[in-house]
């Protein structure tokens, strides 16, 4: 019951709203004032686990996807910034989130240096999208350690420079061979024919950099 209510507080339901759903369900009722005290206790342990201490992480993702939330009583999208890591034993773990206007250096920053204040260390590579702003902040926090561009962001990118929409499934077939392949040179010998393929066909994707 308790994750039932937990999960239609999540979802927006409103206090007044999630009494009257259990009553109907189950028969009996629960104040508003009983809700909220549980929601809390949810609130105190995402917290708990927001504020936990981190360790070493040899691998660090890094990436933010818009949510619409309630704010000041209006509905207004929001940045969900988001970091993964990859510790020694080859366990993924979301290290954090933070909720912010949008994707611009300072919010980005500021993350980062969250994540580095909770205990993160041991960083040996770090993947992400080609933002302006996380690349900043990325320079600023973490500067020196190597940096990888997210395959499928980099995808979803060329995709944009794609002239039709028959043609997309070819260029990510293309790009995957790209991306497999077995050493540096062979990619760049890859890379050299896929350009030269599509120069006459789509040539905003052939000088795209």
């Amino acid at each position: 019951m308790n994750l039932a209510l937990a999960e239609m507080y999540v979802q927006g339901v409103s206090t007044r709203k999630v009494s009257a759903i259990v009553e109907r369900l189950c028969g009996t009722t629960i104040s508003s004032t009983q809700v909220s005290r549980l929601a809390a206790q949810l609130d105190e342990t995402l917290q708990a686990w927001r504020e936990r201490t981190l360790g070493v992480y040899v691998y660090l993702f890094l990436d933010a996807r818009y949510e619409k939330v309630r704010q000041d009583g209006q509905i207004r999208d929001v940045a969900l910034l988001t970091a993964v890591g990859v510790d020694l034993k080859d366990r993924r773990s979301i290290l954090g989130v933070s909720v912010s206007l949008n994707e611009q250096e300072i919010h980005w920053r500021t993350f980062l240096q969250s994540l580095v204040k909770r205990g993160l260390q041991g960083v040996q590579l770090i993947v992400s999208d080609d933002h302006a702003g996380l690349k900043a902040a990325r320079q600023a926090v973490f500067g020196g350690i190597p940096w990888q561009r997210c395959q499928f962001h980099l995808q979803q990118n060329a995709s944009q420079h794609v002239p039709r929409q028959s043609l997309k499934s070819e260029v990510a077939d293309d790009l995957r061979m790209i991306f497999n392949a077995p050493n540096r040179s062979t990619a760049q010998q890859y890379l050299a024919q896929v350009v030269k393929k599509y120069a006459p066909t789509a040539s905003k994707l052939a000088d795209w950099k």
